[in-house]
C-alpha cells in the first residue's frame, strides 16, 4: 500500500460498530448510516462516496483480517454490505458458536441447497438427515430449533418451509463454497459472483441469478442464452 491509508475518523468507527452489530446491512440502510455517521461527527459527506468511505475502513481492518464486502441478495438483487472475517475459514468461525452436530447439520443442509436445482432445500429433506449425523444423533424437534437459530444468525433464510443460504452466508462463504464444491458451485454469467438460487441453461449449463435473469432478458425480444445463444427454456421471473 504505497499511499498512506486515509485516516479513520469517528464517523468511520461508528459506521463499523453499527455494521458489526448487524453483521449485514442492505445498501439503502448502509447509505443512510453513512450519512448519519458523517453528520453526527461533522465529517465531510458526499452521497456517492460510500464505497470510498468503506475502502478507508477496510484499509484499517486489514491487519485484523476483517473486511467489509459488498454482495447481492439473490432474491431481489439488492446490494448488501457484510463484515467478513478473513482469518478463519467461515466453518471454523461457526465452530465457536455451534456444537459439532449442529455444524454437521448445517454442512448437510448446505450440501442439499448447493446440489439442488434451484438453490433451495425443504425442511423435510433437511430434517430427514438427522438420522445420518455421524457426530451425535439429533431428534427432529431439536433439529427444527437448530434451523431456527441458523435463520436468526443469518446463515440460512427460510420461506414457506424452504431453506436457502442467507445473503450474509453467501458473501462470507463464497470462497469456501467455490473451493469445496468445485464441480457444482457456479458463478453467475452476468455478475460473476456465486449463484445459489439460479436458473441454468439446458444447453450449455451456465447459471444466472434470478435478478440477473430478469435484468438481462428485459431488453431482449426473445430470451436466448448469453453464452450459447440457445433459447432460454426457464420461465423468466
Amino acid at each position: 500500500n504505497t499511499a498512506m491509508a486515509a485516516q479513520m475518523t469517528d464517523a468511520h468507527r461508528r459506521f463499523l460498530q453499527v455494521l458489526m452489530s448487524h453483521g449485514i446491512m442492505e445498501g439503502s440502510e448502509a447509505r443512510k448510516l453513512h450519512r448519519r455517521c458523517c453528520e453526527i461527527h461533522k465529517v465531510y459527506y458526499a452521497h456517492d462516496k460510500l464505497d470510498d468511505f468503506i475502502r478507508t475502513i477496510n484499509s484499517h481492518l486489514q491487519p485484523l483480517f476483517m473486511q467489509i464486502r459488498k454482495g447481492m441478495s439473490e432474491g431481489d438483487g439488492r446490494v448488501h454490505y457484510a463484515l467478513v472475517n478473513l482469518a478463519e475459514t467461515e466453518i471454523t468461525k461457526m465452530a465457536s458458536d455451534y456444537t459439532e452436530n449442529e455444524l454437521e447439520l448445517f454442512r448437510k443442509a448446505m450440501d442439499l441447497i448447493i446440489l439442488s436445482e434451484n438453490g433451495f432445500a425443504s425442511s423435510t429433506d433437511i430434517l430427514n438427515l438427522t438420522d445420518q449425523l455421524k457426530t451425535k444423533k439429533m431428534k427432529k424437534k431439536e433439529a427444527e430449533q437448530v434451523l431456527k437459530v441458523f435463520v436468526e444468525d443469518k446463515w440460512l433464510s427460510e420461506r414457506n418451509g424452504e431453506y436457502t443460504l442467507h445473503t450474509r452466508c453467501i458473501i462470507e462463504m463464497e470462497q469456501y463454497i467455490l473451493s469445496n464444491y468445485q464441480d457444482v458451485a457456479r458463478k453467475c454469467n452476468i455478475c460473476h459472483s456465486l449463484a445459489i438460487q439460479s436458473q441454468v441453461c439446458e444447453s450449455c449449463g451456465i447459471a444466472m441469478h434470478l435478478p440477473c435473469v430478469r435484468k438481462y432478458f428485459r431488453a431482449q425480444t426473445e430470451p436466448r442464452c448469453p453464452q450459447c445463444n440457445d433459447f432460454w427454456s426457464s420461465d423468466i421471473p
